[in-house]
């Protein structure tokens, strides 16, 4: 076994609020970290002042990275794609483990696929 936590569908259903927020705080951070002005700013003033503004603001947006990503680790929460909101949740099935697989857009879990196939093998619950 990879996990040592394993969702029910339901568990992982009610989870899916706190997932779309990390899946939303990672896009802005990940915007925030390439960000053309903020970036040349920071690489013209890093010499002598760390960065001032600039610095800050790819600071934070490197340390919100770090927290959802963290968010997501700590639950087991597997994330495999931020541009689609594609997500996994370790479960059980028939004794074996396999991935709960949720993409954003879809109202709840209604597919499944074991830890070797990926997406393309989702398969209805």
């Amino acid at each position: 076994m990879n996990h040592e936590r394993h969702y029910s569908v339901e568990q992982a259903n009610a989870a899916l609020d706190f997932v779309g927020q990390r899946i939303e705080r990672l896009r802005a951070a990940r915007v925030q970290l390439s960000d053309e002005e903020a970036r040349a700013a920071l690489t013209d003033a890093g010499p002598t002042n760390g960065g001032g503004s600039p610095g800050r603001v790819v600071s934070e947006a490197f340390l919100e990275l770090q927290r959802s990503l963290a968010d997501l680790q700590a639950m087991e929460i597997v994330l495999r794609d931020l541009d689609r909101g594609l997500v996994d949740f370790p479960a059980l099935r028939e004794g074996e483990e396999v991935y709960l697989c949720w993409e954003e857009g879809e109202d709840e879990i209604a597919f499944w696929h074991d830890t070797e196939s990926g997406y393309g093998g989702r398969e209805p619950l």
